[in-house]
């Protein structure tokens, strides 16, 4: 009752009329079957379509809400069985924990006719929920669903949305359960298969409200004989322990047990903190962190040279320059956004991804090597393109649209780049939904697009700014050499992922793409058919270039090699490691991250650094993620970080890693390590 109070009271909100113009959830029935055979049975589905940002309630609310509930009318003789409940997710609301869904849900009913049964049946339900973002609305609806009563067949499409259905059910866990209750709560799971496996994550939902303290934090443990989940019991903990226990694998598989625990004895366990190791940040701090990590990021090493040709180009329009460097920073904001809300997404479909995932494609690295060394060539001035290229016309063109595009390239060019403060923020707008991700995202934007929102709000700054000359072409001239060595290196990350055969494609698509710009050069300038005919032998010979690159699609990543600088990282490995008493110092790299490359030639490899590993006989492990790892990824996400560098250091019996900064030194280095 407290919780159907709660919602009343938000219904007299006057923010309710903001929102309550449209149903927040659209819902039908749909049977399993198209016909039930007399004594037979028959499955309806309640779908639930539920607005983007809103969620409802799973049978166990939590500490605010209601469950939707269907009442049928049936045909004399038939009966409905329970709501087949799927597993649910945490929803946190401000300092409160709901239970509950997002997106889509079907909830199962069963339904039995009697042995005289005829048809076709009518069956009818009057469906009622409660629907939540920041205010909660009531909503119900009266649904039917036609049955004729014969031959029970089934449509195969149907029957595949009925299996999806189904797996997102519990099933009865094949690991003895018990609990022990004292100042905590904790689950045993007797399943030594669970401590070598270490899942992601696991969640407890109590089966009845007063059971845990739904909001507080549920810290995963290992024992030899199994998995230990610690909680902050409630008031109301006796007899069995009742919910679910819903287990993230390494691989993004999820399985949810049904839980029935009596009392019993719990081993003792080696707790890990929650994603975040503890050091959770609040929205604005994420922001803040975003924004300064953004405004850092200008100063990297891939991002300068397109900084630098887009100065020049604002300098050269003068007072222009100052839309321009608005369109400039909308570009990058937007790229930054997109790019975010991409990998928010592809988590939430299960996909082990991070930031940077997208050079962990063959395919990607080459195809910004290819557009990379097409900025380069139009900086020498091999080439231009009318009204839309890249390199020069695409950021020094006059116009919204050409300085919009620089900023995607910036961007783009960026991607491989981290700053300090970004591991915290992304860290965190990756365990948070859509609206707060993007939050995050834009801040990061925002601060990289900073310099030209600066010059934009005030254009006096451009008199700072040298004045237009022939020293323009000179300095473009120069900033292609920048381009051609991150092209260049690019081609080496493709090494690293594809071996050879990429390479060789890579090189044979910019061959291609150089013949393309000086055949399109060369004959921009003749008349009539002579022209066209250069034009279609450039575009051409770009098609081959683009073919070239098409021909990674797919292709086999290389199996890692033995690293010459530690060894390579398993869970198995540090498990073992650890469980020996072994310090272990963990490396999180990957090939196309350039602060992970400066911190290994400035610190990591030194010889003193390398000495005091060994005096102190630490292990040190290298995690390549230069291609896609579930097991690398999932290491990320336990320590709240979403790409790398990132550095941990386990030192002997600690229950958790100390997080190293993202920017190395000797100083924090050997601290670390205690010496």
């Amino acid at each position: 009752m407290k919780h159907l109070l709660a919602a009343l009271i938000l219904l007299v909100s006057p923010a309710l009329a903001q929102d309550n113009d449209a149903p927040k959830v659209h819902a039908r029935l749909v049977a399993e079957q198209t016909a039930v055979a007399p004594g037979g049975t028959v499955t309806i589905a309640l779908e639930e379509k539920i607005a983007p940002e809103w969620h409802t309630y799973w049978k166990n609310p939590g500490d605010a809400g209601a469950p939707t509930e269907i009442t049928w009318t049936l045909p004399a003789g038939w009966k409905a069985d329970a709501i087949q409940w799927p597993r649910p997710k945490r929803v946190p609301v401000g300092p409160l924990m709901d239970y509950g869904y997002e997106g889509k849900l079907w909830l199962l009913t069963r339904l039995t006719a009697p042995a005289d049964a005829k048809g076709p049946q009518v069956i009818k339900a009057a469906v009622s929920w409660l629907v939540c973002k920041n205010i909660c609305i009531p909503e119900d609806t009266v649904l039917t669903v036609t049955l004729p009563v014969g031959a029970a067949t089934a449509d195969a499409a149907v029957a595949r949305d009925f299996a999806a259905a189904r797996s997102l059910l519990p099933v009865t866990s094949p690991w003895k359960i018990n609990y022990a209750l004292g100042s905590t709560l904790d689950l045993f799971v007797a399943a030594p298969v669970l401590a070598q496996a270490h899942p992601t994550t696991a969640d407890f939902f109590p089966g009845k409200t007063g059971l845990i303290k739904n909001a507080a934090p549920q810290l995963v443990g290992y024992a030899k004989d199994g998995l230990v989940l610690r909680l902050t019991p409630g008031a109301k903990v006796s007899g069995l322990l009742e919910g679910l226990l819903v287990l993230t694998g390494t691989d993004g598989s999820v399985q949810a047990l049904e839980v029935s625990a009596p009392p019993g004895p719990v081993p003792a366990a080696e707790f890990t903190a929650p994603a975040g190791g503890g050091d959770e940040l609040s929205l604005w701090a994420a922001m803040l962190f975003a924004f300064v990590g953004g405004l850092i990021l200008n100063v990297m090493p891939c991002v300068l040279p397109i900084l630098a040709m887009k100065a020049v180009a604002v300098a050269r329009h003068g007072d222009e320059g100052r839309g321009e460097s608005f369109s400039y920073a909308l570009g990058a904001v937007v790229s930054f956004a997109v790019l975010g809300l991409a990998i928010v997404g592809l988590r939430a479909g299960g996909e082990s991804v991070g930031w940077g995932f997208q050079l962990q494609s063959p395919i990607a690295v080459a195809g910004f090597a290819l557009l990379v060394f097409a900025v380069a060539l139009n900086l020498s001035g091999l080439f231009e393109v009318g009204s839309i290229t890249a390199g020069e016309n695409l950021t020094q063109k006059g116009g919204f649209t050409g300085a919009f595009f620089t900023g995607v390239l910036a961007v783009a060019v960026a991607a491989p780049c981290t700053a300090p403060f970004m591991a915290a923020a992304l860290g965190f707008a990756l365990t948070q939904g859509a609206a707060l991700a993007l939050l995050v995202f834009v801040s990061l934007g925002l601060g990289f697009a900073l310099p030209f929102i600066l010059l934009g709000i005030w254009p006096r700054a451009l008199s700072f700014l040298p004045k237009p000359g022939a020293w323009m072409l000179t300095l473009k001239q120069f900033l292609a050499f920048p381009m051609y060595a991150a092209a260049a290196w690019l081609v080496w990350v493709l090494a690293q992922e594809a071996g050879p055969r990429g390479v060789i494609l890579a090189l044979a698509a910019m061959i291609a793409l150089a013949l393309a710009a000086w055949l399109w050069g060369v004959t921009r300038d003749l008349s009539g058919r002579k022209r066209g005919i250069g034009a279609v032998a450039a575009l051409l010979v770009l098609a081959g270039a683009l073919y070239a690159i098409s021909l990674l699609h797919g292709q086999a990543a290389v199996a890692p090699q033995a690293t010459t600088r530690g060894e390579a990282y398993t869970p198995a490995k540090l498990a073992s490691y650890r469980a020996a008493g072994r310090p272990v110092f963990v490396d999180a790299t990957a090939a196309w991250c350039i602060t992970c490359l400066v911190n290994e030639e400035a610190v990591l490899s030194q010889p003193n650094i390398r000495n005091a590993f060994a005096a102190k006989n630490v292990v040190y492990m290298v995690a390549d993620w230069t291609n896609q790892n579930s097991e690398i990824t999932a290491l990320l996400k336990e320590n709240g970080r979403s790409g790398v560098p990132m550095y941990l250091y386990y030192a002997p019996g600690a229950q958790k890693p100390q997080i190293l900064p993202q920017i190395l030194t000797d100083a924090n280095v050997t601290a670390a390590l205690g010496g």
